[in-house]
């Protein structure tokens, strides 16, 4: 597409870019700062620290080096207390334990640690920014790139995973990186280019497992720069047949393979073994042959390699882990459960978490390609179309991948194909300048409704600020709504104790009890030290002592409430009451216990105090999951960071929701379902 300048801008607007770029990075640390620890971040910071200090590869292998290493940078320099290394949790490479001491048991400062992490990431997102506008302005020009650029700076999705201490930033920007990169070199015979392309091949290697699609893109855009008759320089040399293409590029693409494989062995300190043999002397928390039995052609290549060393063990183990951890994986859809996931679980949160305005633009986008190239001979069609083949390739294989994967955990797992989107919203800044020269009515007009788009846009992002990743689109009722159609990373990955904690302080009455079930990785009594502790995920092997269900406020995460990782997952079951309803008779023993752990009940003759640890165990978790059952047909009387759902019980619903039979159940669910109605 042909660069078009407008006499209206200023020949150089890069600045203006590193501006939004910047401000991305800013705005996203910041909405970040009120927020709580997320799922994944404690274990990241954890693994980058123990890799970055220690020279140790155990912990959190699977989630990419470089991101862990870098967001644990600051703390790495700072220094830190790191838990004993004298036990159990870290022989068996417990990274959830040891991290949830490393955060919270060893005197350092969580919040510091936490926002210096976020506030390293967040470079990332606004090098993706940077790196969308120069794609886009190489096809669009400088006023589309802009477009695409303010688009990309304001996505909620974008500043959600920019202020987040995990690896799907990192992931995204160097997924599109490798892709130009390796296209450039296809095209550009200087060293540099070639040396760019390996190194940043390199990088995706470490930056997160994904990287393996690189190797289909990087075969499209072989094959294609294969059958382009155009002459392959490479160096010195120049190859004009098609043969000769196809053995340049071969032997180009292996040796930027060798240097990619270089730098994975610099990010695991050039040894094999994860464990550093001047530490105390550990284990991977899985063993290899519970990992390695996904079994078939790609678990014999891990082998392989393993046998002869030609990768380090840590980068080997952490593939074989994701490819074992998605065979199957939990997942709620629309109140649906799934352990193999859906086939429209990415077409549907695509749907529910991009804005209204992005979806315009791209709608608007393809409208004016397509009127555009409506009357273009096939052969002018085909160049256009060969210029982009690294946004298109990302993009098909991505979601091909993504459309037949089983692991239906979080939008944020289509955060890479964005980029290719705000890409193309460019050619909107393109078309105006197109329709300003034909007639500056006509381009005042169309600049006013592209600033217009822009501007809805700016809207989302502050009025959903700072709750990024809560954002759910209008059309399917907003964040409000966002409980009833996903969860975990989409909605709640515990970073709302905070907003709980302002709410309580404002809405709390006198003397009453709150009761908190936490989906995160958080320490819950730093915000609400004397909230009874309900079910929660992460465990972290902590006891949770007998409770009655009392009135009050009782605050649970939307993950918790939807039952999809629990024992007792999706919706109650006549099985679920039969036992709930048996054990309920001991729930006076269970209170006795409770008050007199040494005391033996008459109904505990027989039984040990293991035994009835375990009874109350299973009650406790068959109670918590009645009461979700009915909650989930009730409104909340509040959604503090619409994460964590707040109802206030009084004596009578919690009659109905846990001591009654199922008719009383029954009963109480259509009278709930009955308030809900408009």
């Amino acid at each position: 597409m042909p660069s078009t300048r407008s006499p209206l801008l200023p020949s150089g607007l890069t600045w203006l870019a590193l501006l939004l770029a910047l401000g991305h990075a800013v705005l996203a640390t910041l909405a970040m700062r009120e927020k709580s620890t997320t799922a994944d971040e404690l274990a990241h910071v954890t693994g980058g620290y123990t890799f970055d200090h220690w020279n140790d590869y155990r912990m959190q292998p699977e989630n990419g080096n470089l991101p862990q290493r870098w967001q644990a940078l600051p703390t790495a320099l700072r220094g830190a207390a790191y838990p004993p290394m004298d036990t159990l949790v870290w022989r068996k490479s417990e990274v959830w334990l040891t991290g949830h001491a490393f955060f919270y048991e060893t005197g350092n400062d969580p919040a510091w640690m936490l926002f210096a992490a976020r506030a390293m990431n967040s470079l990332f997102g606004a090098a993706l920014v940077l790196l969308v506008y120069f794609w886009s302005r190489g096809l669009w020009g400088e006023a589309g790139a802009l477009v695409s650029a303010a688009f990309a700076a304001l996505c909620p999705t974008m500043l959600a995973h920019s202020g987040l201490a995990t690896s799907d930033m990192c992931m995204a920007f160097f997924l599109l990186a490798a892709s130009g990169a390796y296209w450039r070199h296809l095209h550009d015979g200087r060293w540099r280019t070639w040396w760019l392309s390996a190194l940043v091949l390199g990088l995706a290697a470490v930056a997160k497992y994904t990287a393996v699609l690189l190797l289909p893109l990087a075969v499209i855009m072989a094959a294609l720069r294969v059958f382009n008759p155009a002459p392959l320089a490479l160096g010195r040399f120049t190859f004009r047949t098609r043969p000769g293409r196809l053995g340049a590029i071969a032997a180009s693409t292996t040796a930027q393979g060798l240097v990619a494989v270089a730098v994975i062995w610099a990010f695991f300190g050039f040894r094999y073994g994860v464990c550093n043999p001047a530490l105390p002397p550990g284990e991977f928390n899985l063993p290899w042959d519970f990992i390695l039995s996904f079994g078939g052609l790609k678990a014999q290549c891990i082998q392989f390699g393993r046998d002869h060393h030609l990768l380090p063990e840590g980068w080997l183990y952490g593939l074989a882990f994701v490819l074992k951890h998605a065979e199957a994986r939990a997942a709620f859809l629309d109140g649906e459960y799934s352990i193999f996931g859906w086939v429209d679980f990415f077409p549907k949160t695509f749907l529910y978490k991009t804005p209204p305005a992005l979806l315009a633009a791209l709608a608007a986008s393809a409208g004016l390609l397509a009127w555009r190239f409506r009357a273009l001979a096939p052969a002018r069609l085909g160049r256009y179309f060969y210029r982009v083949t690294p946004l298109l390739a990302l993009f098909a294989v991505y979601w091909f991948i993504s459309l037949t994967s089983h692991l239906n955990i979080g939008h944020r797992h289509i955060l890479p194909t964005y980029p290719v989107l705000y890409i193309l919203a460019g050619a909107l800044g393109w078309a105006m300048l197109r329709a300003w020269h034909h007639s500056r009515q006509t381009g005042a007009a169309f600049a006013v409704g592209l600033a217009a788009l822009v501007g809805w846009q700016a809207a989302t992002a502050a009025q959903i600020y700072p709750h990024y990743l809560a954002y759910f689109s209008p059309l399917v009722g907003g964040p409000a709504h966002g409980y009833q159609h996903l969860v975990d990373s989409s909605l709640d990955w515990g970073q709302d104790l905070p907003a709980l904690q302002h709410w309580l302080h404002d809405n709390r009455r006198p003397g009453e009890r709150v009761y908190l079930s936490y989906f995160g990785t958080d320490e819950p009594a730093r915000y609400v030290p004397d909230a009874v502790l309900m079910p929660r995920l992460p465990t972290f092997d902590r006891p949770r002592p007998w409770h009655s269900c009392e009135p009050g406020l009782y605050a649970i995460s939307a993950t918790m409430l939807s039952h999809v990782y629990q024992p007792q997952r999706g919706p109650w079951t006549l099985e679920n009451e039969r036992l709930y309803q048996l054990l309920r008779q001991n729930d006076v023993n269970f209170r006795r216990l409770k008050f007199d752990p040494s005391g033996r009940p008459e109904a505990a003759q027989g039984f040990t105090s293991d035994e009835w640890t375990k009874a109350w165990k299973q009650f406790e978790q068959l109670r918590f999951a009645r009461l979700c059952h009915y909650l989930r047909a009730r409104q909340p009387d509040a959604q503090p960071g619409y994460s964590i759902l707040v109802y206030r019980l009084d004596q009578a619903e919690l009659d109905a929701a846990l001591n009654g039979d199922l008719r009383q159940l029954a009963a109480a669910i259509e009278r709930a379902h009955a308030a809900a109605q408009p």
